[in-house]
Formats: C-alpha cells, sequence, structure tokens
C-alpha cells in the first residue's frame, strides 16, 4: 500500500500526519539495520514512524521508538546526510538518554503527550484515512520540544557513538558534518522560523570541531557511499516530495527532459493524483519494463488502478509485488484490499491469508484487522470477523467495544488454537480496565 495522508493535515497546519509506505520504510531500514547493530540494538525493536511534517527534524522517543520528519528525508541532499542523522539519534538511544526522559514522564502532562505521539504512530496503517493518522499538537508542541531537548553533555555523547558507528559500518562521517553546517545556517535564523532539529539538538562550536577533527583521523572519510543508497534516497525524496506536494510543483521540479528512474518516478504519481491516469500508467509501465523485478513499481501500478475504478485489473500488479517481495507486510494488505474490493467469493480465502499473514507480522497494523473483519464477514464466518473487530476496537482504545467482540467471538469460535488464547488476552485486558478508559483515551 503504498504512502498515504490525511485531509486534515492540509487544512490545518498544527495537524501532523503518520504515514506508512513499504519502499520509504524500507530504505530508512537499510539505512538504519547496521547502525543499529553495531550500538548493540536489534534493528527488529527499533520502530521506526514516518510524520508528515515540512520541518527538519527526527528525535527518539518513548523507550526504542525513532521518528522522521518527511522534511527532513526530502531536504536531505544525500544518503549520507541521512545516514550521519541516524548513527546521532542511535546515539541517544544507546546512551541511555532516553531514561531522563522516563523520569519526566512522571507527570501527567509529559506522559499525556508522549502516549498521544506513540498511540498516533501505533495506530496509523495504510489506507486508513480516519483513525490514528493525524494528531493535534497545537500548544503541546512546545512542551514536546521541550521534552526531547539534550544536553550539551549528552549531544556530544552521542556525536562520540555516531561516528563510532559509522566507523563500525564503514561509512563516512562527511554526511554528519554537512548536516551540521546546514544546523549552523539554522542557528541563524529567528526562533520561530528554525526547524525543531536546531532547538531540540542544540549546536555548538566545539561539537562541529569534534567531528572535523575525526574526519581528519578516520579511515572512511573518503568511503564511497553505496551505489544501491544513492538510488534509494532519490528515489525516497522523489517519492515523497511528489506525494506530498502539489502536481504541478512535482511536474515543475522533475521536468520531462529528465529521464532519470526518480524523475519518471515522481511524474507517475504526479500525474496519477491529477489525475491523468494514461499518462501515468504509461510511466510505470515503462519503469517496469525497465526493472521488472522492482515491487514498488508494481505496487504503485496496483494504486493507480484501484483507486481510478480499475479494481479487477489492479489485483495483478498488486500480486506481483507481493511475489516479489514478500515478506512486507504493507504489500499484503494492498493485494488483500484489492482482491476484498473484487467481490468475488473465490478470492477471499486468499485474502484472508494474506491478512492472517500481515497481522502476524505487524499485530498493531489496523487496516489490516479492518479488512480481516470485512473479508471473513462476507465469508460468512461471524466469529473471525468478530475476533479482528475486537483486535482493532483494542488498537483504538475502546474498551467496552473490544471486551463485547471478544465475547461475541468467543462464543462463535472452537475453544482451541491460538485465536481462541488471544481472544481470553482481550477479554482479561478489558476486564483489568476501568470502566472510563476508554473515554480518557481517545
Amino acid at each position: 500500500m503504498t504512502l498515504t495522508t490525511t485531509s486534515v493535515q492540509a487544512q490545518q497546519q498544527q495537524r501532523r500526519s503518520f504515514i506508512r509506505d513499504a519502499e520509504v520504510e524500507n530504505t530508512i531500514r537499510a539505512y538504519s539495520a547496521p547502525l543499529f547493530q553495531a550500538a548493540g540494538l536489534s534493528p527488529e525493536a527499533v520502530r521506526l514512524h514516518l510524520i508528515v511534517d515540512n520541518s527538519l527534524n527526527a528525535f527518539v522517543a518513548g523507550g526504542q521508538n525513532m521518528f522522521f520528519h518527511t522534511g527532513l528525508l526530502i531536504r536531505s541532499e544525500s544518503a549520507n546526510q541521512l545516514i550521519g542523522v541516524m548513527a546521532h539519534e542511535t546515539g541517544h538511544i544507546a546512551g541511555g538518554h532516553l531514561a531522563r526522559l522516563q523520569d519526566a514522564a512522571g507527570n501527567a502532562g509529559t506522559e499525556a503527550l508522549v502516549a498521544m505521539l506513540l498511540g498516533a504512530a501505533v495506530g496509523v496503517a495504510s489506507g486508513r484515512g480516519d483513525v490514528g493518522t493525524a494528531i493535534a499538537l497545537g500548544g503541546q508542541d512546545m512542551a514536546l520540544k521541550n521534552l526531547l531537548t539534550y544536553s550539551r553533555m549528552e549531544e556530544s555523547s552521542a556525536d562520540q557513538a555516531a561516528v563510532s558507528y559509522l566507523d563500525a559500518t564503514r561509512q563516512s562521517a562527511k554526511g554528519l558534518l554537512e548536516f551540521f553546517e546546514v544546523l549552523g545556517d539554522q542557528e541563524l535564523l529567528v526562533t520561530t522560523r528554525q526547524d525543531p532539529y536546531v532547538r531540540t539538538h542544540p549546536l555548538t562550536r566545539d561539537r562541529v570541531n569534534f567531528i572535523r577533527d575525526y574526519l581528519a583521523r578516520s579511515p572512511y572519510t573518503n568511503a564511497a557511499p553505496r551505489p544501491e543508497f544513492v538510488e534509494m534516497h532519490r528515489r525516497m525524496r522523489a517519492k515523497l516530495f511528489a506525494f506530498l506536494e502539489p502536481p504541478t510543483r512535482t511536474l515543475q521540479r522533475y521536468k520531462e527532459s529528465d529521464a532519470s528512474i526518480e524523475a519518471r518516478y515522481a511524474r507517475a504519481i504526479a500525474y496519477y493524483r491529477k489525475p491523468e491516469l494514461d499518462k501515468a500508467l504509461a510511466l510505470i509501465d515503462d519503469l517496469i519494463k525497465e526493472r521488472p523485478g522492482d515491487p514498488y513499481f508494481h505496487e504503485l501500478k496496483g494504486q493507480m488502478l484501484f483507486e481510478n475504478g480499475h479494481g479487477a485489473d489492479s489485483v495483478a500488479p498488486y500480486r506481483k509485488s507481493v511475489e516479489l517481495l514478500p515478506d512486507n507486510a504493507l504489500l499484503k494488505v494492498g493485494l488483500a484490499q484489492s482482491l476484498i474490493e473484487q467481490d468475488d467469493p473465490a478470492l477471499l480465502k486468499e485474502a484472508q491469508q494474506l491478512l492472517s499473514l500481515a497481522t502476524h507480522q505487524e499485530p498493531k497494523n489496523l487496516t489490516a484487522w479492518r479488512l480481516m473483519s470485512v473479508a471473513h464477514g462476507r465469508d460468512g464466518d461471524e466469529g473471525m470477523a468478530a475476533y479482528a473487530m475486537a483486535e482493532q476496537a483494542m488498537l483504538e482504545n475502546r474498551i467496552t467495544d473490544a471486551n463485547f467482540l471478544a465475547g461475541k467471538a468467543e462464543r462463535l469460535l472452537p475453544k482451541t488454537g491460538s485465536v481462541w488464547l488471544r481472544i481470553q488476552d482481550i477479554k482479561e485486558q478489558t476486564n483489568l480496565a476501568k470502566p472510563d478508559d476508554d473515554k480518557r483515551r481517545r
């Protein structure tokens, strides 16, 4: 399922949308996994979240959660710059700097603020535009910035850790220095115009000098970036820009004369959004012909067709994307949605299998649970439909609904197996919750 946003974010400056996209997430994961391993962290344990926001920012919060503003991803000029930022943020996690946030969260205000941030991130799922995809920060935005501000000592410690991780992965720290230079320019602006990264990560001359001195002696200062990382970065920037900016701006930036992969990719997205489907399909078909093994091109073609009323035609490209990248939950959800919407009973079993696998990989994927309830409901399996709705209600903190639906599923399904055990877990959790928890958490 390709990147989606909410209309609310476009209308209100103080609402931030969380988004999901298989390609962007896999790009960030490819960049960060070696750094996490170098830091002694399990790559699977660190959760990555994307926030639709034009500002330059990245931060860690609520345990091993790393957040990236799309502004940082789009405005970073190279993969090396972004990797440098990731290495620094990894240093904050590995250095235990989040322990201070746990202490700060002892008061109800900051605890609620972090909970709201993480709750929205967990709730968002591709294709689901009305639940958990946006949070209103408003006046709490400053409180969040204050909560996430690091001391000079913590910043210095994270810098030292970052260069050690870059060395361990044989990557240059030039990108980190370049990013510091961008921050230096930001410091010349008035506070209200500064990007939040400047205000939460205070930059000092000593920090800049440390990186410069390190580069003078590092054996990897002039290490060339991995070619695949370079292309992944260009594609990610083009894709995000094309989905988040008006199509006219995309076509101005990625002109018809530009035959690069990323430019054609961006133009295909822009034409699909206009919508000028014929032009969009012509571009994506050319890209597929050139790169037949690329799952994201097939996924985009499936989305183009599905969202323009060609549901039956969307199944084949979606299915191809899953065939090429079988371990990705978001692609499975995209194919399952396409199959369900064909209203063909013969396709429901395949959709159910895909969603079962997707929810196993991502137990907090709201869209997968919602679609699973639809798939089983249309198949006449009220017990499994109720179970899937109970999981969805739990994620949405609708405690009363979750308890009722789990009870219904318990009565209708066999009292054996992993689903029945999970139903017991849901009932226990909802019974322990206070009656007004669901109201308070909304």
